[in-house]
């Protein structure tokens, strides 16, 4: 979340930082409007502590009884007036933090002006598409001819956009993640296996609510949320702790099902698996000094950027534009995997920096030095990467000509030797 002093203290550039991702100026006017009220309470209701605390030493000196009580009972009075106030100030701080809490991160200076997604910039590629002399198939039709995707029996089991991977399709994704896991470890992360429910705290605290509570599955009987990205589980893992200053930077990888209640419009992404209500995805996460976020978000960009390289398919480097940038980001990079089948580019990491939002909501904080007072640690997340879309990149682009598909060179110690999926 934000820090409200620097709201109160710089309303205007608060305001105009906002107003590039399309926050309406009155959502600050309002929360300040809290602010105020809230401040001015406690004013209040600090100076009737005051005189009741002075009061209460003098009446413990009067000799006249008469006197006594009456101050007593104006004591009374002024004490019903202070637990008057003490609610008002409770009511008001949660008015504030419930505003506070719909608020979005301030985007960087640097990222790009835009309402949407067609205005987001590429800023790299590497690797050119295979030309193909036959035209190239589509993963659902891959798939389905090499029996290594069912989507009728994932749709029996668990309804529309879901899916089965049977066979060597499974162990592709099974391969693909333990590679990734070991790849991000050779790459400085520590892997960490985390519960895949979490309670509402650490979905508050991940900044997922309230802005997403439409997307996400919870179990109301124990009140837990499954798991949207491994970023959430691993966000909380240091919740109300301080780093020493050696500690950092805090490196993590983990693994995880993502489970989100993905709204769909008819004819678009409604066919494979590109989209789904479930899915798998390695996370790369780290926890660092404020001064070096934007270094190690350009290091985690490269980590994401060399899985990409090594499964030998071209892909691209978007910087997202502020019409497009996620609610808790400051910065963000998006990678696409090209998918020939498809003719287009698929997204399988987002890279973000979310500088102290996540931290501030968590308690997450670090010492500058022994004995200095605690700051918030600034946060990154990026996909290292993503599934399914990696699974169609690779069907699409090592499909061959007979209808099998080639097993990438990185990819085959974790098959058995396997080097190509082949019709039955």
């Amino acid at each position: 979340m934000l820090d409200i002093r620097l709201i109160r203290e710089q309303p205007e550039f608060v305001k105009a930082s906002l107003a590039r991702t399309g926050v309406a100026p009155d959502q600050i006017d309002t929360l300040l409007e809290y602010d105020e009220q809230r401040r001015k309470l406690l004013r209040e209701v600090e100076t009737l502590k005051a005189t009741r605390n002075t009061v209460s030493k003098e009446i413990g000196k009067m000799a006249n009884a008469a006197d006594r009580d009456a101050r007593i009972a104006e004591m009374r009075t002024l004490g019903d007036r202070i637990s008057a106030i003490d609610r008002e100030v409770a009511m008001v701080e949660q008015q504030q933090q419930a505003a506070l809490l719909e608020l979005r991160n301030l985007p960087h200076p640097d990222v790009p002006d835009g309402p949407d997604e067609e205005h987001n910039v590429v800023i790299a590629q590497e690797g050119e598409p295979r030309t193909f002399d036959f035209e190239p198939k589509p993963h659902w039709e891959l798939g389905t001819a090499l029996d290594i995707i069912d989507f009728d029996r994932g749709v029996k089991l668990s309804g529309s956009r879901f899916y089965v991977l049977k066979g060597a399709g499974a162990r592709l994704q099974r391969a693909l993640i333990q590679w990734m896991l070991d790849l991000h470890g050779a790459q400085g992360y520590e892997e960490v296996y985390t519960p895949f429910v979490v309670k509402e705290q650490c979905m508050w605290g991940a900044r997922q609510l309230p802005k997403f509570r439409d997307n996400l599955y919870r179990d109301v009987e124990d009140d837990l949320w499954l798991v949207p990205t491994a970023e959430v589980p691993v966000t909380n893992l240091h919740r109300d702790e301080i780093f020493d200053p050696e500690q950092l930077p805090r490196s993590y990888c983990a693994y995880t099902p993502c489970f989100r209640r993905e709204k769909m419009s008819a004819g678009r992404d409604v066919r494979g698996i590109k989209r789904g209500h479930q899915f798998d995805k390695v996370e790369m996460y780290k926890f660092v000094r404020p001064e070096e976020s934007y270094a190690e978000l350009e290091r985690m960009r490269e980590d994401a950027a060399d899985t990409c390289r090594k499964l030998g398919i071209p892909f691209r480097v978007k910087a997202l534009c502020t019409g497009d940038l996620g609610f808790a980001s400051t910065r963000t990079y998006d990678l696409e995997l090209w998918a020939p089948g498809q003719n287009e580019w698929l997204e399988v990491s987002s890279c973000s920096n979310v500088e102290s939002f996540q931290a501030r909501a968590t308690n997450i904080r670090y010492r500058p030095a022994i004995g200095a007072r605690p700051e918030f640690v600034h946060t990154l997340n990026g996909s290292g990467l993503g599934l399914p879309r990696t699974m169609i990149a690779i069907m699409e682009n090592y499909q061959q000509a007979d209808g099998s598909i080639t097993i990438p060179d990185a990819l085959r110690p974790y098959m058995g030797g396997l080097e190509a999926i082949r019709p039955r």
